[in-house]
């Protein structure tokens, strides 16, 4: 059981860890080796030998092992982000980077995504070394730069070019899982995520003829992209189960007393009410438009029009991602992966699966816990290449009216101290008997 010592540290490290700005705005801007040396120093008090990593200045990772009392138990990584997402102050009710703790909350960028897992994983560490407890099996922990970019200087660098730091890893935990979502009927679902969509993040370029804009052009880059990215805005992508979304399913509607009907998902998604939003971004793929770059005056016709799509594919569907693109861009429309990463999909009946939900189901007998698979993507993707599944588990027990999911990217983001305090038990938990 969780000390009154990591506890307070849990709370004293979001805190403190928010205060960092690592900020990452993309290309190449961000400065991560701050809050990476302040991790590795809570590390090193706590016994363990930190590496710090870099491929570029100041992108820096944290690698440690600590060693399991079995040693032929396959290894555990335990990893979290360091980089977070802009903030624009003036449109916050504190400062993002002040880590301020107010009325029970610990407000501040990274609260949410990704600082508390960080400050979770530096706690119940410092508490095993306090009381002499190892793991049953090695746990490799990883703090990592870039996440919220390409990951080129974060886990894709740590796979591709250090993945004898990784070495008997089978498995590992982060982001986005074990959370309280409150279904408004007086329900409380802990989501457990077993698999992530794919990301196609696409550019699409149209070319045409350039000209004068009050001449007639039956060749304008402008309108052929404008036709294409109706298409695909206005395109219905078909429902498509896999293994985690049908098991969520089957489990909500079991919960709820509702006939499983998963031929009709969208009927019994509307039947599932508020607990819908757990599965409705995950039963089919999407492609999103969000940015569109053409023209340089008004009375001139572009020779080309660019535009940039946020597109997801499920585990097992990317052909049919691929295929469909092909089909609503056109003959007139190029389009090429801007960014590309993998789907994930990890096995509900594993040993640590179990041990997630029971660890979970201790601390909050309350609760059902539900299979989940994000909509988005985590750095699970980078660490796959190494042969490594990955679940997603940051315990939180949340309050009514805590928007969980609105706090990722969002305005005044903030953590109760109570969920943090919830976190650390879970995750000692489950990590002494995973």
């Amino acid at each position: 059981m969780a000390d009154q010592q990591a506890l307070d540290e849990v709370v004293e490290f979001t805190s403190g860890l928010i205060r960092i700005d690592t900020t990452n705005r993309g290309g190449g801007d961000c400065q991560e080796r701050p809050a990476a040396e302040y991790a590795a120093a809570r590390l090193a008090e706590a016994g363990l030998e930190p590496t710090l990593l870099e491929r570029t200045k100041g992108r820096t990772n944290v690698v440690a092992r600590l060693e399991g009392s079995d040693p032929s138990a396959d290894a555990l990584l335990v990893h979290g982000h360091l980089d977070v997402v802009p903030a624009q102050a003036e449109d916050w009710s504190v400062h993002p980077f002040s880590g301020e703790i107010r009325d029970g909350v610990v407000w501040g960028r990274g609260a949410v995504d990704m600082k508390n897992m960080d400050a979770m994983i530096l706690a119940v560490v410092r508490q095993w070394a306090r009381d002499g407890v190892r793991p049953r099996r090695d746990l490799v922990i990883a703090f990592t730069a870039d996440e919220e970019a390409s990951a080129e200087d974060g886990s894709g660098f740590l796979a591709d070019r250090h993945p004898e730091l990784f070495e008997g890893c089978t498995e590992g935990i982060s982001e986005s899982g074990a959370f309280t979502f409150h279904d408004g009927a007086g329900r409380e679902l802990y989501p457990l995520a077993a698999g992530e969509r794919g990301t196609g993040w696409l550019k699409l370029t149209a070319r045409g003829r350039a000209g004068h804009g009050s001449k007639v052009n039956r060749e304008n880059a402008v309108t052929r992209l404008a036709a294409a990215i109706t298409r695909i805005g206005a395109y219905e992508w078909p429902a498509r189960l896999t293994p985690t979304v049908r098991a969520a399913l089957t489990e909500l509607a079991a919960l709820y007393g509702i006939e499983p009907g998963l031929d009709d998902v969208d009927g019994l998604l509307n039947k599932l009410g508020p607990a819908a939003k757990l599965v409705e971004s995950t039963v089919r793929n999407s492609a999103n438009p969000t940015m569109l770059n053409a023209g340089y005056k008004v009375n001139v016709i572009p020779g080309e029009a660019v535009a940039y799509v946020d597109g997801r594919y499920l585990p097992g569907h990317e052909n049919e991602f691929r295929a469909t693109l092909d089909q609503l861009t056109g003959p007139d429309v190029e389009w090429e992966f801007h960014h590309h990463t993998v789907a994930l999909q990890a096995p509900l009946d594993s040993p640590t699966y179990a041990r997630m939900r029971a660890a979970v189901e201790e601390f909050a007998p309350e609760g059902h816990v539900v299979p989940y698979c994000m909509s988005g993507g985590t750095d699970a993707k980078q660490f796959s290449r190494l042969g490594i599944t990955g679940y997603g588990f940051t315990p939180l027990k949340l309050p009514a009216g805590y928007d969980y999911q609105a706090m990722f990217h969002g305005v005044d983001e903030r953590v109760p101290v109570e969920a943090l305090h919830f976190g650390v038990r879970v995750l000692d938990r489950f990590l002494r008997t995973a």
